[in-house]
């Protein structure tokens, strides 16, 4: 008689909440609310990142619309401003690489796909530079050479945020990439002069801005 008490009551139910079996839809949310918590304590803050390559591309790009304003007759920019160009959009990228792993963890796969990432950016530079040589080396004139150095860089940077947004479903990541996209694509029209502080401002707002509501997205 006291063993059927024991079993029926006390501490054998271990599914209850004060002393209401809990349901299977209860559980899973418990459940879910718990994962969502660990997400968000988990997830990487990008907010330093994107301010310093903000304000990189707003000062860099503004320095060479500067500089090349104004030329009669236009001859663009010098190598070493289209290697700080290249360098901003670089760098932007692989911090954020390096940023990751504190959420996807230091080794396995996850190292892995950090090696394959920082590979494809440099793959995709020096296959940049490549064209760059290639375009000068078939008469493209400095006008047109001008438009490539200031979009090229960011077309990389773009294609990179949306590839890895889209495959880790990270939507904010994959806006920027196609934003970044949008604006080497059409920041051109504005001309060989115009295309450095269209690009200025296009793209290194776009950073601030996901600087700017980078904690909002770690709440949800």
């Amino acid at each position: 008689m006291n063993e059927q008490t024991g079993t029926t009551g006390g501490t054998g139910m271990d599914d209850t909440t004060n002393g209401t079996p809990m349901g299977a839809a209860e559980a899973a949310v418990i459940m879910r609310e718990a994962d969502d918590k660990a997400r968000r304590d988990l997830r990487v803050s990008h907010r330093a990142t994107f301010t310093i390559w903000g304000l990189g591309f707003i000062v860099g790009y503004g320095l060479i619309w500067l500089a090349v304003r104004g030329q009669q007759p236009f001859h663009g920019t010098n190598s070493v401003a289209f290697a700080v160009a290249a360098l901003l959009s670089t760098a932007s990228i692989l911090a954020g690489v390096e940023e990751s792993r504190t959420g996807t963890g230091i080794g396995g796969l996850s190292a892995v796909r950090r090696r394959i990432s920082f590979v494809s950016v440099l793959l995709g530079f020096a296959a940049m530079f490549a064209l760059e040589a290639a375009l000068v080396q078939a008469g493209a004139s400095r006008p047109v050479v001008s438009v490539f150095e200031a979009s090229a860089p960011i077309m990389v940077a773009g294609l990179f945020y949306l590839t890895r947004g889209t495959v880790q479903l990270d939507w904010p990541f994959a806006a920027l990439g196609l934003w970044l996209v949008v604006v080497a694509a059409v920041g051109g029209f504005a001309g060989p002069v115009g295309v450095w502080a269209v690009d200025a401002l296009a793209a290194g707002l776009a950073y601030l801005l996901m600087a700017a509501i980078d904690p909002w997205l770690r709440r949800q």
